[in-house]
């Protein structure tokens, strides 16, 4: 009997200067440690320096002809046409400000060719008397390349809607409506670390945030961003404050960079 596995994608987008090449190098020996099948690391960057070595780069897609400035995160809708970086089969998103903290195979096991997405978070307050809207957070989302060119090509046909936030609130919203069947991953596989790991005010203040049971992704979505959150964040408020998270170290290894 033939176990050979086909390989999958991982792909992720770095833009502008607000994260280092790490980051990447980050995600990407994160992937390596805990994806146990073959795969293929695609970054979609406008620079290649510094980045490790087994990563693919892939140049940032040309203007569509948004009419806001460019490059943006909507490049998460562009990937999904049909050819680009010569992708094929189950392909997996991640944001790069994320931390690979469990088992990845399961986001490759789970609803086989179907979309994928984590179900945003939103704070409880929100949902005491309605339920969470259907959008997903675009973190950690997965598509089949050669497959899913309808939702680049909603993208395009409805750009100006895309951008307009009195249609969508934002590029996650957008692609969950475009992705049109969605499914949301467990809740417990994506955590936020604002939501998940750090304590509310005041306890954020005594106690060091904790990794949530039987998280696999952990997201840095806001403030803190990773390698703020290993050393400590004050934050310009209270309920930003983070005691240093030393076990972070880990998962995202910013003191072997």
């Amino acid at each position: 009997m033939n176990t050979k596995q086909e390989p999958v994608n991982v792909i992720c987008l770095k833009w502008g200067g607000r994260y280092p090449a790490y980051y990447v190098n980050n995600l990407y020996t994160g992937v390596k440690k805990y994806l146990h099948r073959p795969f293929r690391f695609i970054c979609v960057t406008e620079t290649i320096a510094d980045l490790a070595e087994g990563i693919e780069t892939f140049p940032i897609p040309a203007d569509p002809g948004m009419s806001t400035r460019w490059p943006n995160v909507f490049i998460k809708l562009m990937v999904t046409a049909d050819g680009f970086a010569n992708l094929k089969g189950p392909t997996l998103f991640l944001d790069i400000d994320v931390a690979i903290t469990g088992d990845l195979d399961c986001f490759f096991e789970y609803r086989p060719r179907k979309n994928c997405i984590i179900h945003n978070w939103v704070e409880s307050r929100k949902t005491i008397f309605r339920k969470a809207p259907a959008v997903g957070n675009s973190s950690v989302f997965r598509f089949e390349a050669g497959q899913s060119n309808s939702i680049y090509e909603t993208f395009l046909a409805e750009m100006d809607r895309a951008v307009d936030h009195n249609c969508f609130r934002t590029e996650q919203a957008f692609l969950t409506y475009a992705m049109k069947e969605v499914y949301w991953w467990p809740n417990e596989w994506v955590r936020s670390f604002k939501r998940h790991a750090m304590w509310a005010f005041p306890f954020n203040y005594l106690f060091e945030p904790e990794l949530p049971v039987k998280c696999r992704i952990l997201a840095f979505h806001g403030k803190p961003d990773p390698d703020e959150a290993l050393v400590g964040y004050t934050g310009e408020r209270v309920h930003q404050f983070c005691k240093p998270v030393r076990w972070l170290s880990t998962y995202w290894p910013r003191d072997k960079q």
